[in-house]
């Protein structure tokens, strides 16, 4: 399935997948960015068994910048200098399994004690 149109809601935190058979999903940007292909997800496991943490405290991560990588799909770029290569078979999963995957970041939230919410990190001066 082709994209036909993706539309960043800065207002809302959201992307808008608009997709040519007239599908249509937005998936927030701390979705995007947890999620993200360079990242671990919650469903991936250590050696001994345990579940990884996911990678938390993004709640108000911002979606900079869509770039098309040729035939390979889109680089997001995030506001926290994370950034990585969204293929379009990617984007497709997500917004069919938005629901579903996003219990699953907050299961893995809740079972490994760590938050969405943003962190303060305090430097000595």
């Amino acid at each position: 399935m082709q994209l036909t149109q993706l539309v960043l809601n800065n207002k809302s935190n959201e992307l808008t997948l608009n997709f040519v058979d007239g599908f249509s999903q937005s998936l927030g940007y701390e979705f995007l960015r947890v999620y993200s292909p360079n990242e671990q997800t919650p469903k991936q496991v250590t050696a001994q068994g345990k579940a990884k943490p996911p990678v938390s405290h993004k709640k108000m991560v911002r979606l900079l910048a869509i770039e098309p990588v040729a035939k390979h799909g889109y680089r997001f770029v995030f506001d926290d200098q994370h950034s990585a290569i969204y293929s379009l078979q990617l984007l497709q999963e997500y917004a069919h399994n938005k629901a579903r995957l996003w219990q699953q970041y907050l299961d893995a939230l809740k079972l490994t004690g760590h938050s969405r919410e943003a962190m303060i990190d305090f430097k000595q001066v």
